[in-house]
């Protein structure tokens, strides 16, 4: 079992060329490692006791995914302040960014589009 969901994986791999393009991408990717390091670690200790549909920590890794590491965890603190006993809770994904232009590595990382 992976500590990311399915939505936030893809096939994409970092290439030698691209790095330079890559730099801006490092705080997403950092927010996302240790998002990632969470999911595997602390995550299974609580269980499954998000009242929405995906979990928390999910919503905050495709947050960052899509939006970058600022806005990213506004959007996962917003999300935590909203996951409380009296609320009624249910699906509740991340909105897509309109113009996201990256892909994604097996391990949920954020790469550079090929542009070939």
């Amino acid at each position: 079992m992976s500590a990311l969901p399915a939505s936030a994986r893809g096939t994409a791999h970092l290439h030698a060329p691209d790095a330079l393009r890559a730099i801006p991408l490092v705080p997403r990717n950092l927010v996302l490692g240790f998002l990632t390091a969470y999911r595997a670690v602390i995550s299974p200790l609580y269980g499954d006791v998000c009242a929405y549909y995906p979990s928390c920590s999910a919503y905050a890794v495709c947050a960052v995914q899509q939006h970058g590491a600022a806005k990213g965890a506004v959007l996962a603190a917003w999300r935590i302040l909203r996951c409380n006993p009296w609320t009624r809770g249910g699906v509740d994904d991340v909105r897509p960014h309109p113009n996201f232009r990256h892909a994604l590595t097996p391990r949920g990382f954020v790469v550079p589009s090929r542009k070939d």
